[in-house]
């Protein structure tokens, strides 16, 4: 599959651009990045560009009538770095070619490319795959088929940013520095342990050269050409990095007549770096596990009851595919046939597994314990939930966190400072006091060595990833690293009612009729204009209207409009009629003056009224100053359906405290999050709620906009100083758009299959789990002292050594061993326990506590 991917507008001349991802495995520390991208610049046409040394690949976005793919290549190469890919074969989207004609028509506009060796047309799915020739770009692929008549373009396979763990140790490069180790070794026991076994070989201009010199020069052959290469490569390029730094420390450590300094710093830097790109692997496991959730086959079940295996990527919209115990559901679908437990695990984080049966929603890469399923296709493979996951978190890569922009552009000024310092460290002395050449000279190269910030660059982005992809494994989606710093940063977290604290499953509890209506004339006004809506209380009174077999089909209904956060109003029957919250009442007539004339269940009798003709007796019954408040102070949310005239009756509706709710709000609490409630709810309810679920501060009847308020008073409440306060706020990502795109930080309730929640939110929980909550702001807090520890460690590691160096406790050995290798290893690994962050759970928290 070809490791490129292209997308263009119009066409060419109009301002379109072409999309290339290309796979670099060696592109793995920010100086490599650096190289590349100083490369690739010099096209013209460039438009975009992003070198992403965490998952070795490179994303350009050009001008197709400036340059081309070709061009980007050799750029790349000429930076010194290979491009892996299966330059073979090459699968392309044609969506207009539908039918055995137009492939035909693509067959042979292909077959006059020299290069194309073999086409295989599939109209089915509107696909091309050529095997082409070695070194063939995919331009005059795209060009042939666009001169048939039909837009093409690249598919490039999920798996090509992270391919397959490489194996460092067995490199060319990894046997190269074992090689040069043994020659240091063999040249250090000759020139200090047994000088005696150290013959002179030869003399020149009155230096004598022995055994062990010789030993140095040919370890910094084989264990240094790799490095001297890259730092060709570098020079090319005007990239000031640590390839060039080390070759220019190489060679003049040998031209200055110390070449056990510039063996010893060939092989450590060659050690070091393999242990980086070890490392570094190790920090690609993660996301290479993500990848590796979906099936790459299915089974599919064929008219006639057939069953035949297909590539995952085959499969379409509408196909039925089986899946038996063990076996990974392959695609996004709804359950046509059968029952089992599913472990949603991989996409949720759920523990439990979850019961599915016909007509549930089931996702690709979740797998099945037991019984049997057949499962109908409703999205293709690229669009998964698990897909988008994917795509998601590797793009989280994209936006560089304030930290990271502030270490870029203090290593851009650091490095040059530090060379300068060195270049005079070598110079001064000896030139303006007469000091030894020798000594400065090695003093120089440590500062040389010390100057490369290759640490400090890589220990926040190597953190934000391990965290990110150790989150998406529990179910949580962070969509970039300033996300995954701002939710620890923030002090204050917003939360919605419905749909978060509550499960959102909203019923009818109470159906209390007025003057001159009965029950189902309520229901059936109240049905008859909901039906229309989306809200989720006007869905539960349609359900409720439909249970109780109240039809309202043969209303004439009309003229419907939302009245955003207050209600509805529609014409039935030829009469404006009004279902919303008790508010949207006022100044009608007739309100003040109602009273119940019939049976209104539990309300009624609360108030200790045996019937509506006792409550009109006494004539104290007022809808507004006692059916209302008695309702919500239930912790029910109260809907009244009227006319313009009079309202003819109350509903009652209640929805369900999620049942880990007060354990998530209690440790927030106990984080120091400060809890506050917003919702567009009466006031009655929202007191019944937080005080459910032990959140003090809450904020009732609030509109959307007066949310957006409620979000900007919170960040200056909070706020130190100039610098606004930073507020997270969770909602159910669509009903709560507004709110969530003004927060710090937008959380999303149950994102999994939802793609406006996965496209909108900053922060998606993929399951209605409060509980991930207090994971994620544990892992944000602990991912902000990792990047921390990681930044200040550096620095302080640098700056001892530089330190040290001229007063000569420091050495190269010092300087590679713990300035660079260590210090590199060092961060990564730090960054690596955030892996090991897991979420509590109730049940977890009890077993623990009991097991004590």
């Amino acid at each position: 599959m070809s490791n490129s991917r292209r997308s263009s507008s119009s066409g060419p001349g109009d301002g379109s651009t072409r999309r290339l991802e290309l796979r670099v495995p060696e592109m793995d520390c920010p100086s490599c990045a650096g190289k590349v991208t100083n490369s690739v610049e010099r096209l013209e046409g460039i438009a975009n560009l992003e070198a992403r040394a965490t998952s070795g690949r490179l994303i350009v976005e050009y001008d197709p009538t400036c340059t081309d793919e070709g061009a980007v290549r050799e750029r790349v190469r000429a930076a010194g770095y290979a491009i892996d890919s299966n330059e073979s074969e090459r699968t392309l989207s044609v969506p207009g070619m539908d039918c055995a004609s137009c492939a035909t028509k693509v067959e042979n506009a292909l077959a006059a490319v020299d290069e194309v060796e073999a086409v295989e047309t599939q109209p089915t799915s509107g696909r091309v795959t050529v095997t082409a020739s070695d070194g063939l770009t995919v331009e005059p692929i795209v060009d042939a088929v666009e001169s048939a008549g039909y837009e093409a373009t690249p598919i490039g396979d999920e798996r090509d940013g992270l391919d397959e763990s490489r194996t460092v140790w067995k490199s060319r490069r990894a046997v190269g520095t074992v090689a040069g180790g043994v020659l240091v070794t063999a040249g250090m026991a000759l020139k200090f342990v047994v000088p005696a076994l150290d013959p002179a070989l030869w003399t020149v201009a009155g230096r004598t050269y022995a055994l062990s010199h010789l030993l140095f020069i040919a370890a910094v052959v084989v264990a240094g050409t790799p490095i001297l290469r890259n730092g060709y490569y570098s020079a090319r390029n005007w990239s000031l990095d640590i390839d060039f730094l080390m070759s220019v420390g190489i060679v003049a450590s040998v031209a200055a007549h110390h070449p056990f300094e510039g063996a010893l710093l060939a092989v450590l830097f060659s050690v070091a770096e393999l242990l980086e790109r070890a490392s570094m692997d190790r920090a690609r496991d993660s996301l290479r596990e993500l990848m590796d959730l979906s099936p790459e086959t299915a089974t599919v079940r064929r008219d006639g009851g057939t069953e035949e295996t297909i590539p995952v990527d085959d499969l379409e919209i509408g196909d039925r595919v089986v899946v038996r115990p063990g076996e990974k559901i392959p695609a996004d679908g709804t359950v046509l046939e059968g029952e089992s437990a599913i472990d949603q695990s991989p996409i949720t984080g759920e523990s439990v597994p979850a019961d599915k049966t016909r007509g549930d929603d089931v996702y690709a890469g979740t797998i099945l314990e037991s019984g049997y399923l057949e499962v109908g296709v409703e999205s293709e493979a690229d669009e998964s939930t698990i897909a988008r996951i994917v795509r998601l978190v590797e793009d989280a890569e994209r936006e560089k966190t304030e930290r990271e922009q502030f270490i870029d552009r203090f290593a851009s000024v650091y490095t040059p400072v530090v060379v300068s310092i060195a270049v005079a460290f070598v110079l001064v002395p000896p030139l303006a006091f007469g000091a030894s050449w020798s000594y400065w000279f090695v003093v120089g190269l440590t500062l040389l060595v010390i100057s490369c910030p290759c640490a400090l660059v890589i220990s926040t982005p190597v953190s934000v990833v391990s965290g990110i992809t150790s989150a998406a494994r529990n179910g949580v989606l962070i969509k970039g690293g300033r996300h995954l710093e701002a939710v620890g940063e923030s002090d204050v977290l917003a939360v919605d009612k419905t749909g978060t604290l509550t499960e959102g499953d909203l019923s009818v509890t109470d159906v209390i009729p007025l003057e001159g209506a009965d029950e189902e004339d309520v229901l059936r006004r109240a049905s008859a204009a909901e039906r229309r809506s989306e809200h989720p209380i006007g869905r539960a009174i349609v359900g409720y209207a439909d249970e109780q077999g109240v039809a309202a089909d043969d209303a004439d209904v009309s003229e419907f409009e939302a009245l955003t956060g207050r209600g509805v109003r529609a014409e039935i029957d030829g009469t404006t009629h009004y279902v919303g919250k008790p508010d949207l009442f006022d100044g009608l007539a007739g309100l003040e003056h109602a009273h119940a004339t019939t049976d209104g269940g539990t309300a009624l009798a609360s108030m200790g009224y045996e019937s509506p003709s006792q409550c009109d007796r006494e004539g104290c019954l007022d809808v507004v100053a006692d059916v209302v408040p008695t309702l919500e102070a239930e912790g029910k949310t109260v809907v009244i359906v009227g006319t313009e005239d009079r309202p003819l009756g109350v509903v009652g509706v209640a929805d369900r405290v999620r049942p880990e709710a007060p354990w998530a709000v209690a440790r927030l609490q106990a984080q120091g999050v400060r809890v506050v409630m917003l919702t567009g709810d009466n006031e009655g309810t929202a007191r019944a709620i937080a005080n459910e679920v032990g959140i003090d501060e809450y904020h009732a009847e609030l509109l959307p906009e007066e949310k957006l308020e409620w979000i900007d008073r919170l960040e200056s409440e909070d706020s130190d100083g100039d610098e606004p306060a930073r507020v997270a706020m969770v909602g159910d990502g669509i009903n709560d758009a507004p709110a969530l795109a003004t927060a710090s930080v937008g959380i999303a309730m149950g994102a999994a299959g939802t793609d406006t929640a996965l496209e909108t939110a900053d922060v998606a929980l993929m399951a209605d789990d409060l509980s991930r909550l207090p994971y994620l702001y544990e892992l944000s807090d602990k991912a902000n002292g990792v990047i921390r520890q990681n930044v200040w460690s550096s620095l302080a590691v640098k700056a001892v050594l530089a330190l040290g160096a001229p007063v000569g406790i420091v050495t190269v050995i010092h300087a590679v061993v713990v300035g660079d290798m260590g210090m590199s290893l060092g961060v990564t690994g730090n960054a690596m326990r955030l892996a090991n962050v897991e979420p509590e759970t109730p049940e977890r928290v009890d077993a623990e506590a009991r097991s004590r």
